[in-house]
């Protein structure tokens, strides 16, 4: 049975939204979101993605489970066996450009990272190295000394993981989730053991902790950061005249073995 009608009126009621504001928010007109909820017409497969993406629920949940009746609406799964549909921003030439979370962005974005309108209003670039050819991408901007040598202030590039078993124990990622919004991380996998991921800092003066995965809504894995903070010059601290001293003094022990 298809309950794409009836979840449609739910969803947007639980939301107190009216047919055009949630026509807005999807990118369609008003009359369609009617036609929609009195199934006189059925939305192209782009806007079941927008619909979805914007309540935070499955495609299959949206079309197949009467959400009225479900307490708690099923969120997409760590295996990534229910559809996982990340927005997205392309160029001119449908090229993926590299969405920007600034650090003031971080916390809105546990609110918005599913939201197709919200992460088109992020910063976006390209960046045409082969490093990042293949898969989704985005940087996030991190502070504090939680993780140094990386600097407060870097730029951590990261590709999206759709299926968190693949995450591997004792690499780095931003973990986003719903109790600690987004922190960047030193990971061990204890999902098969105990349902959870256990995040580690290389400041070693902070602690390790776990979060269950339940509470995870994004995985991104590290592959490399840009930082405008650039190593100061060393100092030499031993100066000319005292190399040449240390080097008399050398050779004066050295004859005194000599003479012995």
């Amino acid at each position: 049975m298809n309950y794409f009608q009836a979840n449609l009126k739910y969803l947007r009621k639980s939301k107190a939204l009216t047919q055009g504001d949630l026509a807005n928010k999807i990118g369609v007109n008003r009359p369609k979101i009617g036609s929609y909820e009195e199934g006189r017409a059925e939305p192209k497969f782009e806007t079941l993605q927008n619909i979805s993406h914007f309540f935070q629920v499955t495609l299959d949940d949206l079309l197949e489970k009467d959400l009225s009746q479900t307490k708690k609406i099923s969120l997409k799964n760590i295996e990534g066996n229910n559809l996982r549909v990340l927005p997205i921003v392309v160029d001119a030439e449908n090229n993926e450009r590299i969405s920007l979370v600034p650090a003031k962005a971080a916390a809105g974005y546990l609110n918005g990272f599913s939201d197709p309108e919200f992460v088109e209003q992020l910063p976006n670039f390209g960046l045409p190295v082969k490093e990042l050819s293949q898969g989704s991408y985005r940087a996030f901007e991190i502070t504090g000394d939680s993780m140094l040598p990386i600097p407060s202030g870097s730029y951590v590039l990261t590709e999206h993981i759709e299926n968190w078993n693949w995450v591997k124990s004792g690499e780095c990622y931003i973990i986003v989730s719903k109790n600690d919004g987004l922190v960047y991380k030193r990971v061990t996998n204890n999902i098969e053991e105990k349902r959870s991921l256990e995040l580690h800092s290389d400041n070693m003066e902070y602690d390790p902790y776990e979060i269950p995965v339940d509470e995870v809504v994004e995985v991104w894995k590290a592959k490399g950061y840009l930082t405008f903070e650039l190593p100061e010059k060393q100092v030499n601290q031993t100066s000319v005249d005292e190399l040449s001293s240390m080097m008399l003094k050398l050779q004066n022990e050295v004859e005194k073995l000599k003479k012995h």
